[in-house]
């Protein structure tokens, strides 16, 4: 049986760990930090599950009295009076996100074992670009990005959302800074056994890049799922749009438009961020152990 004692906690005669005022004073700092960081998200939780009257009472109240699905329900009918249906927003969010997530981790991979691995001509020039496109900020780069999405007839598809996301520089960074780490001892090993370049990519690489893929995809889920400006700058039609511009076109109203619709904002909201959370929740045990190998900050 486990014991706590001024040294610390003992199980079996052995001390399991040490316990120490600058320990504890450390810990309780930490679990406050938590604490503070996680209530937005709790406070968006807990909002989603309010009625109406709660939402507007003052002084406000931080927890819910009467949880309730109210919110959710009028969130499937706060689009009636449009062409599209709610559900249309979030499964064009979803098609989007994960198209480009693959695609991105598929391309940013395989372009960093080409130039890791294979070191062709030229290769540090090519690096070179990429650094120094991670200089310009996104709307730096909106224009040229709409004029090649033009050029290439893909306005009003699903294309011009996808493309735009899948070969980003810091994506391609990332992925060649774990590359580096891995040995070409491997490597050496399978060609010696005639395997293909292709072959060592998918069945040498790629499960040893795992950590780097898991923090891949939350960063890439993140950026995509949040998008708001693609989608309204390449697409017109309705049936295009996402989860971001409707939650904006939902929170639009005012007076009596926005009180009616003030629970269907609490649930828009979190439904926005739950998908993320999730994704963070199931990578979260490989991006630590990524960002030490990559040398990122």
């Amino acid at each position: 049986m486990a014991m706590v004692s001024g040294r610390g906690v003992r199980f079996k005669g052995k001390y399991l760990f040490s316990l120490s005022a600058p320990k504890i004073i450390c810990f309780i700092f930490l679990f406050a930090m938590v604490c503070f960081t996680a209530l937005p998200l709790v406070y968006v939780t807990v909002t989603a599950f309010k009625p109406i009257d709660e939402l507007y009472l003052f002084p406000p109240t931080f927890f819910t009295r009467r949880p309730s699905f109210n919110n959710f329900k009028s969130l499937l009918s706060s689009l009636s009076g449009s062409e599209v249906p709610f559900l249309r927003y979030v499964f064009n969010s979803l098609f989007v996100t994960v198209i480009s997530v693959t695609i991105s981790v598929f391309i940013s991979t395989l372009g960093a074992y080409g130039l890791v691995k294979q070191r062709p001509r030229g290769g540090n020039v090519i690096f070179a670009f990429i650094l120094a496109a991670l200089m310009f900020p996104g709307s730096v780069t909106q224009i040229p990005s709409y004029l090649v999405v033009k050029e290439l007839g893909l306005l009003n598809s699903y294309g011009a959302l996808i493309i735009t996301k899948v070969a980003v520089a810091f994506n391609f960074f990332l992925m060649k800074q774990f590359m580096e780490q891995i040995p070409d001892a491997y490597l050496e090993a399978a060609r010696i056994d005639a395997a293909g370049e292709f072959y060592i990519y998918a069945k040498i690489i790629m499960p040893m890049m795992k950590p780097a893929c898991a923090t891949l995809i939350v960063f890439s889920f993140i950026s995509s799922w949040n998008d708001y400006l693609g989608p309204l700058i390449y697409t017109s039609k309705a049936t295009l749009k996402t989860l971001p511009l409707a939650v904006q076109m939902i929170s639009g109203g005012t007076g009596a438009a926005a009180i009616t619709t003030a629970g269907s904002v609490a649930a828009s909201t979190f439904v926005m961020t739950l998908p993320v959370i999730i994704v963070y929740l199931i990578m979260q045990s490989k991006v630590l152990s990524t960002m030490a190998y990559s040398g990122i900050k």
